[in-house]
């Protein structure tokens, strides 16, 4: 941020800090009203001029809010910073991750007491049988604090070794805006190459099978991933445009096979996929067309024995799992090895030489199953608790030829865990589970209950709570709701839950439909035209907690973020009175508008997830629910809105425009806040202690409206 900025900032706060303790008022945005109209409903948006990020009045008025709500927050200090603490003590600070083998060397993280970032080691794999010994000396891959340094937001990601051990790349985003500069490091000179490319995408670039070349993906300025580049590490031979994906709605990703001889470019839009393949053992070669497009059909592709394996939705709503010749161009050619049931989705595919790991969601749970390639008959692999989260992680199985599954588990009460499993003879052990120090996880307990949404529907409400604090009666609950883009609120492990739940909160996460938390199908029905079912899901479970004696809405407070935040926001216009209180964390609240505009990031490649509001009758099913245009006079709960200023995904004056409205229509004396981080961007502070300390003022805000802030 700019220092000027900065310091105006402090100046600003410094003056609400004052006005606050004379009772100072809300920030008010001038009305300069603008024509949005359209369908020939009449429509005037007076605060369309907050997206003028440059505009010096757009930037007085965001350091006025931030400082509102700082001056807000000046009583909660002492709280906010024993929350804080809390947080802080639960943490291992010196801490290392399970080692990973890659070829001859094991990969590992460690964190250092006080530092915000983790820093990335390898060591040299010992013997023949490449045994770890955690006494082999450390070799430096990246030390992400040296690299945050003067810089207020760091992320690292698409961090790949070359196949022979000697290079690195690795991507920076210094703003939070989803900018990476890619690089490439010569790891025993401990130097970048001079070689760099700005503006790539998310997503890890991948290597040739000799590591001569690299391939990686770039975004367009409404950060829409459509091309795919080649580079020749040595030499100065340009880099080369190899793909470019015309269509809007589409995205590209970018991925090897496990055994290291295909990659694969995949191009997803909501509802439709096509994969090229290339033999990396020929990086200049030809990338072929794995199946046609088709609309309404997705497919994600692997590689085993010279045959394809496929995950593909042509039997639907749910993936099934084939196997394709490689030079098939039909499904009609496919072997089945799993078929499609109505009761389970397959979501994942880790492939081994003599095994393939298959993630199977059945019942509101993620699990594994295992399928060997040679005898035996196909098994799940067990847990005992009912809610639970076993996934397998990217980069946690970087061996083809292995016996060995790594998967990582957690559930609501049990920290996240890394667990082998041999595959032959299915017997699993832990080898770390997550330290957080001081914490009994007997003294918690988690259940499942389900509430019947309007349309007689069920849908699952999952809940935590402290056994010593649960009580006969109702008492404050926290309830979590996303529901989007078929994405899963699958159980968690979240430490910092744990300075509420001993307060005497209940935390419940509502699995509403548009996430994919029942399979394909629970998505398909809260999307497009049936996104209502969303709103209606969380209302549903709200009113099943306070029927059911959990809480009551003086006592129940909602929180989402993104697309959680547009549920925040549907939800409180539908039912204010049902809730005390609501957070919203980068809010996609402003529907009509921002799908309105194309040159937004993310607007056209959604236009299968809201509908396209140029389309008369799309436009009206997203009106019936977009929360800016729902605002209505009238009593509202308290409000805690918060944003970040580099945010691409979700752009600032979303929630700065909303807020603005809503000042000058609620009836109720509730706090509206309006917080906004200058230096980050859709995920919010990047450093660790940063990310705590944001959790820590939510939190305070959360027991003062509860009461509990003196506690």
């Amino acid at each position: 941020m700019n220092p000027a900025f900065r310091l105006l900032l402090l100046l600003v706060s410094s003056l609400f800090v004052a006005g606050a303790a004379a009772g100072g008022d809300a920030p008010l945005a001038t009305r300069q009203p603008r024509d949005v109209s359209v369908h020939g409903e009449a429509r005037v948006d007076d605060w369309f001029w907050l997206r003028e990020r440059d505009n010096p009045a757009v930037r007085a008025h965001l350091l006025a809010e931030a400082a509102y709500t700082e001056a807000w927050f000046a009583p909660l200090q002492p709280l906010r910073q024993q929350l804080y603490q809390e947080m802080l003590a639960r943490i291992e600070q010196s801490d290392q991750t399970v080692p990973v083998r890659q070829g001859r060397w094991w990969n590992s993280q460690r964190t250092l007491a006080g530092q915000q970032y983790p820093v990335l080691v390898r060591q040299r794999a010992v013997g023949p049988e490449r045994r770890y010994d955690p006494q082999a000396p450390e070799q430096l891959l990246l030390d992400l604090n040296r690299l945050a340094e003067g810089r207020k937001f760091l992320k690292v990601q698409g961090v790949q070794a070359s196949p022979d051990g000697r290079l690195l790349a690795y991507a920076l985003d210094e703003t939070g805006a989803r900018d990476f500069r890619l690089q490439v490091r010569d790891i025993d000179g401990a130097r970048d190459l001079p070689w760099r490319r700005e503006g790539t995408a998310e997503g890890a670039p991948q290597w040739s099978a000799d590591g001569r070349y690299l391939f990686y993906l770039t975004h367009n300025a409404a950060k829409r991933v459509h091309q795919l580049w080649r580079h020749a590490v040595r030499g100065s031979t340009p880099d080369r445009l190899v793909f470019e994906e015309k269509d809007e709605l589409f995205n590209l990703q970018l991925s090897a096979s496990a055994d290291g001889r295909q990659l694969f470019l995949t191009s997803l839009s909501k509802d439709t996929s096509q994969v090229w393949r290339l033999d990396a053992t020929r990086p200049t070669g030809v990338w072929r067309s794995v199946l046609p497009r088709r609309d309404g059909m997705q497919y994600f592709a692997e590689h085993h024995g010279g045959r394809l394996l496929l995950r593909v939705d042509d039997h639907k709503p749910n993936f099934r799992l084939v196997s394709l010749p490689l030079g098939a161009r039909s499904l009609r050619a496919a072997r089945e090895l799993i078929a499609a049931r109505p009761d389970q989705n397959l979501e994942s595919l880790t492939v081994f030489r003599r095994h393939l790991v298959v993630g199977v969601r059945a019942g509101g749970k993620l699990g594994l199953r295992v399928l060997p390639l040679g005898s035996g008959a196909p098994r799940d692999i067990g847990f005992d608790e009912v809610i639970h989260r076993a996934q397998v992680e990217p980069g946690q199985n970087l061996e083809f030829d292995s016996d060995t599954l790594r998967f990582s588990y957690q559930s609501m009460t049990t920290p996240p865990s890394v667990i082998d499993h041999s595959l032959s003879r299915a017997s699993s052990q832990v080898r770390k589970v997550q330290p957080v120090p001081g914490y009994d996880a007997s003294r918690y307990a988690s259940e499942r209950v389900w509430a019947k949404a309007a349309d007689g529907t069920r849908v699952p409400v999952s809940l935590l709570y402290a056994k010593a604090r649960r009580g006969a009666g109702a008492q404050p609950l926290l309830l979590y709701g996303y529901g989007a883009y078929g994405i899963p609120s699958d159980a968690r492990f979240d430490a910092a839950l744990l300075s509420l739940l001993d307060r005497g909160v209940v935390f419940a996460v509502a699995h509403v439909r548009g996430g994919g938390d029942l399979g394909r199908g629970w998505y398909l029905d809260g999307k497009l035209a049936r996104k209502m079912n969303s709103f209606t899901d969380f209302i549903a479970c709200a009113d099943a907690l306070v029927r059911e004696g959990w809480t009551r809405p003086a006592q129940l407070i909602a929180t989402g973020g993104s697309a959680g935040g547009l549920l925040m926001g549907g939800v409180v216009n539908l039912r204010p009175e049902l809730f005390k209180a609501v957070v919203m964390e980068v809010p996609f609240v402003d529907v009509i508008n921002t799908m309105l505009d194309e040159s937004l990031p993310l607007t056209t490649e959604e236009f299968i997830e809201w509908g396209n509001p140029k389309v008369e009758a799309q436009y009206r099913w997203m009106r019936a629910y977009s929360p800016y245009d729902n605002l209505n006079p009238g009593a509202y709960p308290a409000i805690l809105a918060l944003t970040a200023l580099n945010d691409s995904q979700v752009p600032y004056w979303e929630p700065a425009k909303y807020v603005a409205k809503l000042r000058t229509l609620k009836t109720d004396a509730n706090p509206l806040l309006f917080d906004i981080n200058l230096d980050a961007g859709h995920g919010g502070a990047s450093g660790r202690f940063d990310a705590l300390g944001e959790q820590a003022k939510v939190h305070a805000f959360m027991l003062q409206q509860w009461g509990l802030a003196a506690r």
